[in-house]
């Protein structure tokens, strides 16, 4: 099996995001925004449930979210950015009642956090319909960092951000392929 891969092209980022809008998929649509903007493993991801992200009563969105990572058992605390925001509200919209119990990405009955096969068939089968391969779950939060990468932001944070013993683990993790090493050559062109 292939490693999974970030999604590296912006252009189809946004396709994947339109591939469940057009299929009225807001569930789906919300897990991969969420997904792509909080660099969580996808097991962490699943367990998010309402009242961590959305203050009922107040009716508006926390400005982080705290968990535990399962993996790790760190605490981290993440922003909730707009397009995190909007793809929930459209989930919110679509779901009905919401409970602070309730997990965001729920099976149809609602009772249930989505499981993480589920998760991996939503994600991979819509990419591939999109005409890209070797993505699942853990490309979510490798397009993360992958992007944050390109934007310039340094290494050494996004290590941190996932917890990585070295920089070099880091590199690797991001799928950093020599195209974007020669890319660094031509545009400097001093």
């Amino acid at each position: 099996m292939a490693t999974t891969q970030p999604i590296r092209s912006k252009k189809k980022i946004e396709e994947l995001k339109e591939y469940f809008l057009q299929k009225n998929e807001m569930r789906n649509y919300a897990l991969v925004v969420t997904g792509i903007n909080l660099p969580l493993r996808i097991s962490d991801l699943l367990s998010i449930k309402w009242g961590q992200v959305y203050d009922i009563k107040r009716e508006r969105y926390m400005t982080h979210i705290v968990l535990t990572e399962k993996k790790t058992g760190k605490k981290n605390m993440l922003p909730l950015n707009d397009k995190i925001q909007s793809a929930l509200d459209l989930l919110r919209d679509s779901t009905g009642n919401i409970s602070n119990d309730m997990y965001v990405f729920h099976t149809l009955d609602g009772e249930k956090p989505l499981s993480r096969i589920s998760a991996y068939l939503i994600i991979h089968n819509a990419a591939e319909s999109i005409g890209l391969q070797n993505i699942g779950c853990h490309s979510l939060r490798k397009t993360f960092g992958y992007h944050a990468w390109k934007n310039g932001v340094h290494l050494a944070l996004i290590m941190s951000i996932y917890n990585h013993s070295s920089v070099h683990v880091t590199r690797r993790y991001l799928g950093i392929e020599q195209d974007d090493k020669d890319n660094v050559f031509y545009s400097l062109n001093l």
